[in-house]
């Protein structure tokens, strides 16, 4: 069989994937992109809730409040949910997910991605552009409900805070809520609307709007398994559909899937994944969504889609291969048909998903440090759609020798020894 040849393989041909492959690209690599499908975005990619989150100053850290942490423990709060049998592979990373949580942590990993998060919807906006989709983005914003006082004053502290760094957000109270949101239902502390983020109405086709573009710019696409990457004489090899590609660097970038690489490789890096669920509903009667909604006390998302009103869960963890257990959505679902109007689902049943994480709640970005020309674009965490494409640039002016827009330091895999 044939074996082809590139300047550069990237595995995986998700978000993250599909942006590292075309920014390379456009510094004149010669890319291949593999993938396990026949199109991009089939995976973690498709199943989001579409927000490209310009404006979220911190990541999801984990939580310090006694009571907070009490409800996770009890398996009791809508927000997370856990499986008893898989406990025992997510307690070590669940301390370090804890430590790393600290004031101080958590101030470091914000500040770290803080100009990829800037910048975010700016390289989004160039990609949608050239891709001829200016359809599929929105920019309407999002808003976060909250109906208890002590969770909306702690967002109205956050909001006070995000101030700090240039974030602006509006503070509604119920007259607010339903000017932005007429067809919603419910009593409501308040909420908080976010106006810079954009949203997706169908993020695994924006992945493969991507993905042809970089097809029309002669980029070649083939279904392939990443994990028959080897290294040999200098040159990275992988088994395709047509037999075999060869390339002299390879970009590792399969979510919650790449420590089927790095780990055979030697590398140890404490990459977990938070499992979640979506389902779409048929808007009842004329009811129409305006904004992606969270109902953040209830642990759900609804967001505006082509396939009809996307409800989103919040984290499942369990093993990234363990049977679908969509409990949350199947809780959520008579919530939000007494936020808003639903009317049936769409799909028989709800989808399952995996968000690669690490403790630190940073992907890993850059060049591994044993073997040369292997690089790592991987563990974007509850940001994936949002940081493909500029953690793509960030990555290809690594590669290509450029200087770096922002500091790539945090996001070296050296951090976790």
């Amino acid at each position: 069989m044939a074996e082809l040849r590139a300047d550069v393989i990237v595995l995986g041909a998700g978000m993250v994937g599909v942006g590292a492959a075309l920014h390379l690209q456009k510094r004149g690599r010669d890319v291949v992109l593999v993938d396990r499908h026949d199109a991009a975005g089939e995976e973690t990619s498709y199943g989001n809730t579409g927000i490209i989150e310009c404006a979220s100053v911190f990541p999801y850290m984990f939580p310090r409040d006694f009571g907070e942490l009490l409800r996770y423990a009890l398996n009791r709060a809508p927000q997370v949910r856990y499986r008893v049998a898989d406990l025992p592979i997510f307690l070590p990373w669940l301390a370090r997910y804890y430590f790393a949580s600290s004031a101080e942590g958590a101030l470091h990993s914000a500040l770290a991605e803080m100009p990829l998060i800037r910048q975010s919807l700016i390289e989004h906006e160039a990609l949608i552009a050239e891709a001829g989709v200016p359809e599929l983005l929105r920019k309407t914003g999002w808003i976060k409900l909250y109906r208890s006082k002590a969770t909306f004053a702690k967002a109205v502290r956050d909001t006070e805070r995000a101030k700090q760094y240039g974030v602006t957000n509006e503070v509604l109270d119920a007259k607010g809520i339903a000017a932005r949101e007429p067809n919603l239902s419910g009593d409501f502390a308040g909420a908080v609307y976010s106006p810079a983020p954009g949203s997706v109405a169908d993020p695994g086709g924006l992945a493969k709007a991507y993905a042809a573009l970089f097809g029309r710019r002669s980029g070649r696409f083939f279904v392939g398994d990443a994990r028959t990457l080897e290294q040999s004489g200098g040159r990275w090899r992988v088994a395709i559909s047509e037999g075999s590609v060869t390339a002299r660097e390879v970009v590792v970038a399969m979510g919650p899937w790449s420590d089927q690489v790095f780990g055979p490789l030697g590398y140890s890096i404490p990459l977990q994944v938070k499992r979640g669920y979506h389902l779409h509903l048929k808007p009842g009667g004329n009811a129409v969504l305006n904004h992606p909604v969270l109902d953040s006390d209830l642990g759900y998302c609804l967001a505006p889609m082509n396939r009809g009103i996307r409800l989103t869960t919040g984290v499942e963890f369990a093993h990234r291969d363990a049977p679908a257990s969509p409990v949350q959505v199947e809780r959520a679902v008579p919530r939000a048909r007494n936020l808003f109007p639903l009317g049936d689902p769409v799909e028989a049943k709800p989808w399952k998903g995996a968000r690669p994480c690490l403790p630190d709640m940073l992907p890993v970005i850059g060049k591994a440090p044993r073997h040369p020309g292997l690089w790592f674009d991987f563990g974007h965490q509850h940001h994936g759609l949002t940081l493909g494409p500029v953690s793509g640039r960030l990555l290809a002016e690594m590669m290509t020798g450029e200087t770096p827009f922002a500091d790539a330091k945090p996001f070296a895999v050296e951090r976790f020894g």
